[in-house]
């Protein structure tokens, strides 16, 4: 079996130990039964089950839209998919022993967002699918969150995150809570490809956790409805895909990347743009989509295979590499560590796209180890 077919297989593998328990358990309604909270803070069980689900939805959404496949992997996808909607109904039915929260507290406008990014991303198989009933209450869960005011940082994009899947639901829909975001991000861009959160620099991952995929997910949706956004989105993209070039070099021929910033717990799930980036075709044409297959498997194996990442039970640990408690921030809980699942989008892929396609050495594996490699060029 070619190697890139080999590494597909493995990535449907992590995938599905990541999702299996948090899907499993929502469509049997025992989430909240089953699932530890691992937290520093003392409140966390109030948010940590709507974190799991949005978090794990949204890197799993690619693939469950995906169409055309055969065999086993066709099996698997379906019925995922499936398990997915249940999971959807269980977390918004009323009578549900595993309701979620999306109406208390200003962590659920953070959730309620990865939800519908979810959503955006598998327009057919995770909304197109639901029945009216369950849509309405998705509905509901989401409008719940407008009773509170996101934080002015990277949360404004969760606020237009949630208008955006209202948008494709055919609900009413708040174009102003999208353009504040989108302009306060324009002002609060810092030059060759990077955002501030907020008006300040911040040294760490939220570029790809949450800033540039959002970003470039909500214009890529509502983007026609204004020109001025449809303009924004050729910027937007230009910038993202700066920004996985540099994400991409980060990569050591080792697979490490350094550990800096906030939210170090969500581990790969850092990868999300570069992941966009080769699915929706705009990643830098310097970089063979092959060398970031190569790069992130060598990522994800190098940190999912330490022991301490799983419990025994098959859930996440909080942790950066392993078992390692201590690196949470107050608002990181078990449910938290689900965005990992962001870096898996390229599942989104046919099987037979040049990303699965071959071997090929990353840009920091060709430099350390005296290959020609391309010279890095700011965007201007």
């Amino acid at each position: 079996m070619a190697e890139g077919n080999k590494d597909r297989e493995q990535w449907i593998e992590w995938m599905l130990r990541i999702g299996r328990p948090v899907l499993g358990a929502l469509a049997e309604r025992k989430l909240k039964e089953r699932m530890p909270v691992q937290a520093l803070a003392g409140d966390r069980g109030e948010y940590a089950y709507l974190e799991a689900l949005g978090r794990l939805l949204t890197g799993m959404a690619p693939w469950f839209e995906l169409t055309g496949l055969s065999g086993e992997e066709e099996r698997l996808r379906s019925g995922m998919a499936q398990l997915a909607r249940e999971a959807i109904d269980a977390a918004t039915d009323p009578a549900s022993p595993d309701l979620m929260n999306f109406a208390c507290g200003y962590q659920p406008i953070v959730d309620a967002a990865f939800l519908s990014h979810a959503l955006v991303r598998a327009p057919q198989e995770l909304l197109g699918k639901l029945d009216d009933r369950v849509k309405q209450n998705v509905v509901n869960g989401l409008k719940a969150t407008r009773s509170r005011k996101p934080v002015y940082n990277n949360w404004l994009l969760f606020a237009a995150m949630t208008e955006t899947a209202l948008y494709l639901l055919g609900e009413d829909w708040d174009p102003m809570r999208i353009d504040y975001a989108l302009k306060k991000h324009q002002e609060w861009y810092l030059g060759d490809g990077v955002y501030g959160d907020g008006p300040e620099f911040h040294w760490d991952y939220y570029n790809g956790f949450v800033i540039q995929p959002m970003l470039v997910d909500i214009l890529r949706t509502v983007g026609t409805e204004l020109p001025e956004w449809e303009q924004l989105a050729t910027v937007a993209i230009r910038r993202a895909a700066r920004h996985a070039s540099q994400q991409e070099r980060l990569i050591s021929p080792e697979g490490t990347f350094p550990p800096i910033g906030r939210s170090l717990a969500y581990r790969f799930g850092a990868f999300q743009l570069l992941s966009q980036a080769v699915l929706q075709g705009w990643l830098p044409e310097d970089i063979a989509p092959n060398q970031v297959r190569c790069a992130l498997t060598a990522v994800i194996r190098r940190m999912i295979g330490q022991p301490g990442t799983f419990d025994k039970e098959g859930w996440l640990r909080i942790g950066f590499c392993g078992d390692q408690e201590d690196i949470a921030e107050g608002y990181i809980s078990t449910g938290s560590l689900y965005l990992c699942s962001a870096v898996f989008l390229p599942l989104g892929l046919q099987p037979d796209h040049p990303f699965w396609q071959g071997e090929a050495d990353w840009t920091s594996k060709k430099a350390w180890s005296g290959k020609p490699f391309p010279i890095d060029k700011v965007l201007k």
